[in-house]
């Protein structure tokens, strides 16, 4: 697969490049993303470099699909459709600490939620979202855009930090997106 850049009103999304190594590896500095994350810890500007090398052989492949969310062109998050095949795919995302709280990567995931579910995109008919238990901050992402909560996967997450929780919820490609109620969240 060809990778395909996505605009919003606010960020670009295209695949990462050689150029964004400093980028990514400056806000992979950060122990949230770290902690909830796959990104090794500590994280290495060799893992940056890695990961950007491996970025086009994951589009070749159509399995994994990296991008780079761009603001006025420095790289402010990472996005990705996972695992795609059988009709879904699983969403996963980080960004920069400095822009969090602003809505760009709501805005950035609904673009890729979008090109997920188009049958010119992947054409998936699900697509699934894990985070560590505990991560709130991408839990209310994923609920403002409509996944529904599925449950608690025990030990399903594994990274530098070892085996985790996971809180899973789930997108329809025919389901209203409206901001669902979660019972992880009294607030």
């Amino acid at each position: 697969m060809e990778p395909v850049a996505l605009q919003t009103p606010r960020v670009t999304l295209s695949i990462p490049v050689e150029a964004d190594i400093e980028d990514i590896h400056r806000a992979c500095q950060d122990a949230d993303i770290q902690r909830y994350t796959t990104v090794p810890s500590p994280y290495l500007r060799e893992h940056a470099e890695q990961f950007v090398r491996w970025s086009k052989g994951r589009w070749d492949a159509g399995i994994n699909l990296d991008w780079a969310i761009r603001q006025d062109g420095a790289v402010i998050g990472m996005i990705g459709l996972y695992r795609i095949g059988g009709g879904s795919a699983e969403i996963g995302y980080w960004m920069a600490r400095c822009h969090r709280g602003k809505g760009l990567l709501h805005e950035a995931a609904a673009a890729v939620i979008d090109w997920g579910f188009d049958r010119e995109g992947v054409g998936a008919e699900r697509i699934e979202w894990r985070a560590v238990v505990g991560n709130r901050g991408s839990a209310r992402v994923a609920q403002r855009l409509g996944f529904r909560y599925e449950g608690t996967l025990r030990r399903a997450l594994s990274n530098s930090f070892g085996r985790d929780d996971a809180w899973i919820a789930g997108l329809l490609r025919d389901d209203d997106r409206t901001i669902q109620s979660w019972p992880v969240f009294t607030d």
